[in-house]
């Protein structure tokens, strides 16, 4: 942008997804929802998957990961943008508007490497099923993790770190519920070509390299499939990789979509509301589509819930009834 009327700005206005009044409690309710069911929904899912033993496997454990960056990445946007409306202030700090932007960028590339991550756990799981025990050793799915970790710090430190040699317009308007790296690049009053050089880059190598290796891994898992000879065995290997495929077309096809909507439209606005998929909708989505699709999953989850529903009652008895416990009492169920 031409050089103009820009200083160091201490604070950003959100402009959010609507600015009508009457429209407000609408949105405060739908979001407040959506993160709720986001949160208890992820939560379960890693609550059930560490109290099941059998679900202490390599790919439950990549899902664990999976529900907590989701658990992440919703909580970077939503409960700033609820506070806003309950208070009717749209302000937002520069320095905490950086802050949001450092930490979304970096949950939004986790979820993309974890997806590739567990992608690669099912080409080994399908392609080579005896060696998958020794491939995916505890110690390579903890690198695989750590490595997915310290590559989007990095990356989010980066783009954090190139946004402080941009200076922005006095009375600077974000048309958007949060601090989106691309909205704050394109409206910086100063020469902005390092920074859409620098995302760019990024999105390509770490974006596009995760989503090839997805389809490289699913392209290697379908040759292995369509040489199993029986329908069953088809059936069975095709259905250990559904929900992670279902997971990965919902999110990677809402950020495409997001993508060509704001390219399309030149909106603004219209770039606000369809973010909303990838950014809500898609982490509340996650725990529904695993829950419902994974056999191992459904049990855990029932179990754990059961177990959850039966723990108060029995310890509220077990003090109440001092009798019990004393070494001779033998509760018939089990207390976690």
């Amino acid at each position: 942008m031409v050089p103009g009327n820009y200083t160091g700005i201490s604070e950003f206005l959100l402009l959010g997804i609507s600015e009508e009044p009457e429209v407000q409690p609408l949105i405060f309710g739908f979001f407040l929802s959506m993160y709720l069911i986001t949160v208890f929904g992820n939560l379960l899912i890693i609550l059930a998957i560490s109290s099941d033993s059998h679900l202490h496997t390599p790919m439950y454990v990549f899902l664990a990961n999976l529900s907590f960056v989701d658990i992440c990445f919703t909580s970077t946007t939503v409960p700033s943008m609820l506070w806003n409306i309950q208070t009717q202030s749209h302000v937002i700090t520069y320095e905490g508007c950086l802050t949001q932007m450092y930490f979304f960028i970096l949950f939004l590339g986790l979820d993309a490497f974890l997806l590739a991550v567990m992608a690669y756990d099912r080409l080994v799981a399908i392609c080579h099923p005896l060696h998958y025990m020794v491939i995916m050793k505890p110690q390579v799915c903890a690198l695989l993790v750590l490595v997915s970790w310290i590559m989007n710090i990095l990356n989010s430190l980066l783009q954090s770190l190139m946004m402080l040699r941009l200076s922005f317009c006095t009375h600077f308007h974000i048309p958007h519920f949060f601090c989106e790296l691309s909205q704050m690049i394109q409206h910086a009053c100063s020469n902005n070509f390092l920074n859409n050089m620098v995302m760019g880059f990024a999105a390509m190598l770490l974006g596009g390299g995760t989503f090839i290796g997805i389809i490289y891994s699913y392209s290697k898992i379908v040759f292995s499939i369509r040489g199993i000879s029986s329908a069953q065995g088809k059936y069975k290997a095709f259905s250990t990789c559904a929900s992670h495929l279902s997971v990965v077309s919902l999110f990677y096809c809402t950020s495409l979509g997001v993508y060509l909507s704001s390219a399309a439209t030149q909106s603004s606005h219209a770039s606000a509301v369809a973010s909303v998929m990838y950014t809500v909708v898609t982490p509340m989505l996650n725990p529904f589509i695993y829950s419902l699709r994974n056999r191992d999953i459904k049990e855990a989850v029932m179990k754990f819930s059961g177990m959850a529903a039966l723990k108060g009652p029995i310890l509220l008895g077990l003090k109440k009834c001092p009798r019990l416990q004393g070494p001779k009492a033998e509760p018939n169920v089990e207390i976690f």
